[in-house]
């Protein structure tokens, strides 16, 4: 991992770090982040560095600890220690929001989860996460390196694994997570895995505009749910 974490801040007022799916790339953020920056000031974080210059560079397998410990680094650089942070992750983000929790509960205000991939919580576990690796990589890889290189050949080849058999170890403060799911993915294996998670931490979840990709395909109604649910989790008004 680079010295200094990649990232980019837009907005003012208080500090929300935007952790990103996928392989951590912002592709498609743009609307959600500009929506939230007339209240926030967003901090995106880009792990990788894939949207500074560094697509197609090799990417070692990818560890949670590594995404978390960054985006710690990245609240370190732009707000003093004494000063909480919102944090939202969306996807293989999500499990970075909810490491980062775990080890640096003070540093945060609140916590919004939409849709962690944390499929070794359910009861079938191991056979859905086998599942949903072949039903994402079963198609094709697009290219991890060289000038072809895509984010989503990074995700598929660096981050899908070893972010899949993630499962949180630590309960969280109450009320400083909010686990999410899109509501048109109802019935569907992250939902479930929302609804195992939640029970698993004792915290509450709340349906979000759309499907996974909410962020991209209703930006605007996300991003007001997601101040409202930061602002009333932290107990302040919105």
């Amino acid at each position: 991992m680079a010295d200094t974490p990649y990232f980019d801040a837009t907005g003012h007022g208080p500090v929300l770090l935007l952790v990103p799916g996928g392989a951590g790339h912002p592709m498609g953020l743009g609307p959600l982040t500009e929506r939230l920056a007339t209240r926030f000031t967003v901090v995106t974080y880009d792990p990788l560095g894939l949207a500074h210059g560094r697509l197609g560079r090799p990417v070692a397998e990818q560890r949670v600890a590594d995404w978390s410990e960054g985006a710690r680094r990245v609240l370190d650089a732009v707000l003093p220690a004494d000063e909480p942070a919102f944090v939202f992750g969306t996807s293989s983000g999500a499990i970075a929001a909810l490491d980062l929790l775990a080890r640096h509960p003070g540093r945060l205000a609140h916590v919004v989860a939409h849709e962690p991939p944390c499929v070794t919580l359910l009861p079938d576990g191991a056979a859905r996460r086998a599942e949903l690796i072949r039903q994402l990589d079963g198609p094709g890889r697009p290219p991890a390196e060289g000038g072809s290189a895509t984010p989503m050949g990074v995700f598929l080849a660096r981050v899908l694994r070893p972010f899949t058999q993630y499962a949180p170890a630590v309960t969280p403060p109450p009320g400083r997570l909010t686990i999410a799911f899109g509501s048109d993915s109802r019935g569907q294996l992250l939902h479930r895995t929302a609804e195992s998670l939640a029970a698993r931490l004792g915290n509450g979840i709340t349906a979000f505009p759309g499907g996974h990709l909410g962020t991209l395909d209703h930006p605007v109604e996300f991003a007001d749910l997601l101040t409202e649910t930061l602002h009333s989790g932290a107990g302040v008004s919105a």
